[in-house]
């Protein structure tokens, strides 16, 4: 089962970005403790999430597509 922390450090690492683990935790706390305070947070955060996540699945695939 792949975690999501090894799925975000692996998409961060392909745009030149290298977060440690305990930044990951810290901000994944943060964000929590921010839906919890405000709930009208939670469609923005996961918005943001989908297209993040979408754009490294993309640029994933061109990388992959480049090199076969």
């Amino acid at each position: 089962m792949i975690k999501m922390t090894e799925v975000v450090e692996k998409g961060l690492k392909k745009v030149g970005v290298t977060v440690s683990k305990p930044a990951l935790a810290l901000i994944a706390v943060i964000f929590g403790l921010l839906v919890i305070i405000l709930p009208e947070l939670l469609q923005l955060i996961v918005g943001l999430y989908f297209i993040i996540q979408g754009i490294l699945l993309f640029t994933d695939y061109l990388e992959t597509k480049q090199r076969s």
